[in-house]
């Protein structure tokens, strides 16, 4: 099975957004995140009501509602900020060889990609993944890359969903 397609930067950018949603490893850190500031909001009123001889309850009650702005908005910002590196990064010039055209070639023993910079072969055992969104397949070749499959091009993205899900045995 053979075809061709583009990865443009907003298919690179839902692959790091895919990434973060799905990485055991990112979620952890989000949480830590949502929880540590907070609960240093409530230390430092706790902390200013004695240095400024203030009452715990009159600063505790702002501080407590910025921990809670932060726990709920703060995700919205985290995400945003991983999407606005990774423009960067594509932008500086970090994108080469995973933008552009390229030609997926999906053969029994694994899969041949071919791009502006070269050829890739990846066994199927070499693959220790598959994820999909709405876009694109990704084919994990380790824990943080993976080759994208743009599907817009593809005729029958159920028979290629058939074929990979019987080749990779572990599912994102």
């Amino acid at each position: 099975m053979e075809f061709n397609y583009n990865i443009s930067e907003e298919a690179y950018l839902q692959f790091n957004d895919y990434y973060a949603k799905n990485s055991e490893t990112v979620k952890k850190s989000l949480m830590i995140q949502r929880i540590t500031v907070p609960i240093m909001y409530l230390v430092m009123a706790v902390f200013l009501s004695f240095v400024l001889d203030m009452p715990v309850l009159f600063l505790l009650i702002p501080f407590f509602i910025l921990g809670v702005l932060w726990a709920v908005f703060y995700p919205a910002y985290f995400y945003r900020l991983i999407r606005r590196n990774a423009r960067k990064m594509v932008r500086e010039g970090k994108g080469e060889g995973i933008l552009g055209d390229h030609t997926m070639i999906f053969t029994e023993e694994g899969l041949r990609e071919i791009s502006s910079t070269g050829e890739k072969m990846q066994s199927w055992s070499g693959i220790e993944k598959i994820g999909e969104d709405p876009s694109n397949f990704y084919l994990f070749n380790s824990g943080m890359s993976a080759y994208i499959v743009s599907k817009n091009k593809m005729d029958d993205v159920d028979g290629v969903r058939r074929l990979l899900h019987s080749k990779i045995t572990k599912k994102v």
